[in-house]
């Protein structure tokens, strides 16, 4: 299996600094799209979703460190990798950039040699310390608990809504891994795109694993924020079907003990925890109280829908 290109977005207002950076990392293998002010420099990141970063520092409209700041306070794009361009005596900006989360960066001018060695070298880092989920490359597993534990640690008040989808284990069986992980990535991006809509500035986003999803986010969002992911799933969620299964309504596959069933079209089930008056001491408490929503939420798979918990000890 082919190896998918790592794409790289240059952000240069020079337009020739810009293609002759392109030109080079074209020429190694890479895919490049391109940037020539901050604010375009963030709407490809939203849109083109770059495996890395390479930014000038001083562009119009926002500078290179304004792009950086921005991109490590974002609860989807944090984990970007970001490489710094400096001009030689930009030695305080190159200092500024690094404080404000960019990995690694090149004093231009740069030889070929010397940009190609810094990439691949933070490309190799990135993936021996990579914590994010690689299929939607949002945060996993371990960022999910250290953010939950430095909440409660400070005393927050939050929520934590839990997402998963109803009979995608039968969609899976039947229509194939390949298309599964089509309805897991399409799960992935409603909901990193309803957090930018209508959540919180604040909030985190993680992808447990399969088709378990956490949204960490304010307790005046919670209810919003889970309205709109349910209204863009059922409007989007039938394009991963056959036409005639739409038609009917459901697919008929095997349970896991050999029986034909009828499995209705999938849904989406949220249970929210909420965090008041200090209640949970531990993410471990918060996922046991998730455990039983998701088995609240799975009795009514007929329809997508969110359950709150805001029972007090």
């Amino acid at each position: 299996m082919e190896e998918k290109k790592k794409k790289i977005l240059v952000a240069d207002d020079s337009v020739l600094a810009n293609k002759i950076t392109t030109d080079i990392l074209k020429k190694a293998g890479y895919d490049v799209v391109n940037a020539f002010d901050g604010e375009e420099t963030l709407e490809l990141i939203q849109k083109e979703r770059p495996d890395l970063l390479l930014t000038d520092i001083v562009m119009p409209k926002l500078s290179g460190l304004d792009v950086c700041k921005i991109i490590r306070d974002d609860p989807v794009y944090n984990l970007m990798p970001i490489i710094i361009l400096t001009m030689q005596g930009q030695e305080e900006d190159k200092l500024r950039g690094l404080e404000l989360g960019a990995d690694d960066y090149i004093v231009k001018p740069f030889n070929e040699k010397e940009l190609l060695i810094r990439v691949r070298n933070l490309f190799k880092r990135i993936d021996r310390n990579r914590l994010a989920n690689p299929l939607t490359g949002l945060h996993g597993n371990l960022d999910i608990t250290m953010e939950m534990t430095r909440r409660l640690e400070a005393g927050e008040k939050f929520a934590v809504l839990y997402i998963d989808l109803d009979n995608f284990k039968a969609f899976n069986d039947y229509y194939g891994f390949s298309r599964g992980d089509r309805g897991i990535k399409l799960l992935a991006d409603i909901i990193v795109e309803a957090d930018h809509k209508v959540g919180d500035t604040r909030d985190f986003i993680g992808h447990i694993g399969g088709d378990d999803f956490v949204v960490i986010t304010t307790t005046d969002k919670m209810e919003l924020l889970s309205q709109e992911i349910i209204k863009a799933f059922d409007s989007s969620i039938k394009l991963l079907y056959n036409e005639e299964d739409i038609k009917r309504g459901y697919i008929i596959t095997k349970d896991r003990r050999g029986h034909e069933m009828k499995y209705p079209i999938m849904t989406v089930s949220i249970g929210i925890v909420v965090n008041e008056d200090h209640r949970f001491k531990s993410p471990l408490e918060i996922g046991e109280v998730a455990a039983e929503l998701k088995a609240v939420a799975k009795n009514m798979a007929f329809k997508s829908s969110y359950f709150i918990d805001r029972r007090r000890r």
